[in-house]
Parts: C-alpha cells; sequence; structure tokens
C-alpha cells in the first residue's frame, strides 16, 4: 500500500466518499491509499452500496465512528473483498490485545459482549468497485447513542480511537506489502 495518512479532520461518512479518488481529491494522494478519519455516519439508503441492506431497508448511523477509505488501482473486487477481510481480521486481532472482552467477526463484520451481555456490533464494511479502482469502507463505533441496532463502541471498551487507527493503519499495510512480496519472491513452477 503505496500511501497512508490519518487525519484530524473531523469527516462526516455519509457513504459520498466511497468514490474513486475520493482520496487523492480531498488529500492530495495519488494511487493506492488508506486514510483514517473520525466522524459521525449517517448513510442514507439512496447512497448505500450493500443492496442486501438497501433490500433490509437498514440505513446506517453512528454519532462517531473511526472510518478507513482504502482505494486500490491494480485489483479487481473479488481481490479487494480479501483485502476488506484482511482489515477486519487484524482490526480483530489488535482488539483481542487491547480488550478482555471476546471479538467475534461475522463475514465483514466484528462483535463483541455489551455490558448487558447481549452481542453488540462494532462495526459496518463494504468492498466495492467504480470504473477506476475498487474501494473499501470501515467503520468502527466510537459512541453509539441512537445506533439502529445493538452496538458497542470503542470508547465503552477504552480503546482510543485515533491510536488505534494508527496502528491498524499501518499494521494493514504492512499485510497488504509483505503479501505483494510474497508474491514476487517465487519462482514459477513447471
Amino acid at each position: 500500500m503505496h500511501t497512508l495518512l490519518i487525519t484530524d479532520r473531523t469527516i462526516t461518512y455519509d457513504g459520498r466518499q466511497l468514490a474513486p479518488h475520493w482520496i487523492y481529491r480531498q488529500f492530495d494522494l495519488m494511487g493506492d491509499a488508506a486514510v483514517a478519519f473520525i466522524g459521525p455516519c449517517h448513510v442514507d439508503l439512496s447512497e448505500m452500496v450493500d443492496i442486501e441492506d438497501v433490500k433490509a431497508q437498514a440505513p446506517i448511523f453512528s454519532p462517531k465512528m473511526l472510518h478507513i477509505i482504502a482505494e486500490f488501482f491494480s485489483s479487481d473486487l473479488h481481490t479487494t473483498v480479501y483485502r476488506q477481510r484482511l482489515l477486519i481480521m487484524t482490526a480483530k486481532e489488535i482488539l483481542e490485545r487491547l480488550t478482555d472482552r471476546p471479538v467475534t467477526r461475522k463475514g465483514d463484520d466484528l462483535y463483541l459482549l455489551r455490558t448487558d451481555g447481549s452481542s453488540g456490533k462494532l462495526s459496518v464494511s463494504i468492498a466495492t468497485a467504480s470504473a477506476t479502482s475498487t474501494l473499501i469502507h470501515t467503520g468502527l463505533n466510537i459512541e453509539i447513542e441512537g445506533t439502529p441496532v445493538p452496538t458497542v463502541g470503542l470508547a465503552e471498551l477504552g480503546v482510543d480511537p485515533a491510536a488505534f487507527g494508527a496502528e491498524l493503519l499501518r499494521r494493514y499495510a504492512d499485510e497488504v506489502d509483505d503479501i505483494w512480496l510474497a508474491r514476487c519472491k517465487v519462482r514459477a513452477v513447471g
């Protein structure tokens, strides 16, 4: 992964950020890149790319999330979904180290036990393709008041969102780069 940025700009994620060259237009980072930012999340059905959620009439809302946007210019959607799952698994590994609560992954979402013993959803995530690139958005709740489903947030877990976001981006980029190098170091067979 070429470029990483953790910005202190508060940005409301409304789905329009999941667009080709958004990172370049907003932060002047060209090529494969990932950006982390903190802000509310309010995605209306008209901006959602997850058709299953649209059919279920399930808009996304959180008063405050840690958002990760990643864009890749040499990858198909299938590969990007793998990269999305790698991002989620990396987040899971970090959270398991930082908290004493078990972290469960279901597909591209993370769940933890809430203080009342029920399961709470920590994340939302989607991968999609544009005409020029593939994109990932992952959001992790920080605050949970008013969320439409039972959730858990990083604040409740005692996890500093900025430090978590920085570690997540660094470790994710290292994994993506290491996979690329692993691919390049082998000779052909046959």
